[in-house]
């Protein structure tokens, strides 16, 4: 997955274009970015601003696009109306998310945006974007409603969304005490989502708010899911913050879950593979990864909806979590009885071409019948995975890289691949495609 990142450079790193590099980074997406203005900044004050000309400005973008395949884009700070008019004419046709904060200040003091350029961002950048999420500041500043009330909120969420953008998320509203609450105004739906505050002045939080939902709108959630998973993110960031230099706290990301960290770079490696999508099967797709000695399938992460094709391309539909999947979870559980090391799993389509290219790379692959399952387990939810697998293992010496069964009444075939590791799996699936 690649983000670009159209902002400012921030020296202390808290904000920017180098906190969005942290953010994707630690989201296992490959971050680009275009540098709109070189500020000079730190966690004590704000000093200078240096725009970008046109003409750097121009090549950056040609730069990136020309090269690389973008998913989504996130815009921070623009600083003058020609920065603004410069992007919008490299963007306007693109078919991309595209997430807008809109910073006006910076945490420590700085202004981001020349006033002479308000009306251009108004006019040129917000109907680019997929979602803007200005904070309670910044949405008083756009609509000039002073927001007191739950009308006032209404008001001037409606007040931006006429300006061209779908969809408005008004973050750090304190609506009760100790919580912080987010109102999301769809094109139709309005809600408010809320969680716990913590009592902490911080720099860069807004940042990986709207570079976190960015991910996950790329990954394939709607608005609402996208959120709730910004949130927690963010919240995560500024409980980890750190008093690095002599003034406010730098938000921190940390992500130590080396499991979901791993799957999530192994199913973005996935999604890209050319022609996928003709692998995925009808009941859609599960990618799969263990902690060690799993016990039950709240043990195994993975994907809590599906990895699904969508055309001739395959979307992540869901996020990861862990008992997010059942039969593939369940596959695993019981192959891992007797191969501790097997940690991985992946379902894929089945036909006969698959099977006899994955022979010829000289993979093991085992076999049941489905029409041999005995009723017991036919007729008891959940069973017939587990005995297929179990079955299917039963005289091997060595772990299978391979069990697969040709279906049965009303039973789709299936092909499982396991290895020990998300990446060993799509080293694997390449094997289909050399």
């Amino acid at each position: 997955m690649n983000l670009l990142s159209i902002g400012g450079s921030d020296p202390s790193s808290g904000a920017g274009i180098q906190s969005d590099i942290k953010a994707f980074d630690s989201l296992n997406a490959h971050g680009l970015t275009v540098i709109t203005a070189i500020t000079g900044q730190n966690t004590l004050s704000f000093g200078m601003i240096e725009p970008a000309s046109k003409k750097i400005l121009k090549n950056q973008l040609y730069s990136v696009m020309s090269d690389f395949r973008i998913d989504g884009i996130k815009i921070g700070m623009v600083y003058n109306s020609e920065i603004i008019k410069t992007i919008w004419a490299e963007l306007k046709n693109l078919k991309v998310p595209i997430v807008i904060d809109p910073v006006i200040k910076s945490t420590t003091g700085g202004s981001l945006i020349e006033e002479t350029a308000i009306n251009d961002f108004k006019k040129f950048l917000i109907p680019l974007a997929t979602v803007i999420t200005p904070n309670k500041f910044e949405a008083e500043f756009l609509s000039q409603i002073k927001i007191n009330s739950k009308k006032s909120l209404q008001k001037a969420a409606q007040k931006i969304q006429n300006m061209g953008v779908k969809n408005i998320v008004i973050t750090g509203l304190e609506l009760k005490k100790d919580q912080m609450s987010d109102f999301i105004q769809e094109e139709v739906n309005r809600y408010i989502i809320t969680s716990k505050k913590i009592q902490k002045i911080n720099h860069g939080s807004g940042c990986n708010y709207s570079s976190s939902l960015l991910f996950s709108l790329v990954s394939g959630n709607s608005l609402k899911e996208a959120v709730k998973f910004s949130k927690q993110f963010t919240y995560n960031s500024i409980k980890n913050a750190k008093k690095t230099g002599h003034g406010i706290d730098i938000t921190q990301i940390k992500n130590k879950d080396i499991i979901h960290s791993e799957l999530t770079h192994a199913i973005n490696k996935f999604v890209e593979i050319k022609n996928i999508y003709k692998n995925i099967p009808e009941c859609q797709t599960n990618f799969v990864f263990s902690k060690k000695n799993p016990k039950s399938i709240k043990d195994i992460l993975g994907v809590s909806g599906r990895i699904v094709k969508t055309g001739n391309t395959v979307t992540v539909a869901g996020d990861l979590s862990y008992g997010g999947s059942k039969h593939v979870a369940t596959a695993l559980i019981e192959i891992n009885k007797k191969y501790l090391d097997i940690r991985s799993a992946i379902n894929l389509k089945y036909n006969k071409e698959t099977i006899l290219k994955l022979k010829k790379a000289g993979m093991i692959i085992s076999f049941y019948d489905r029409r041999s399952e005995p009723n017991k387990i036919k007729n008891k939810e959940g069973s017939s995975v587990g005995w297929g697998v179990k079955y299917a293992i039963k005289n091997l010496e060595k772990s299978p890289d391979v069990i697969y069964h040709e279906g049965s009444f009303g039973k789709e075939p299936m092909i499982i691949i396991f290895a020990k590791t998300p990446t060993e799996i799509i080293e694997k699936i390449l094997k289909l495609f050399i």
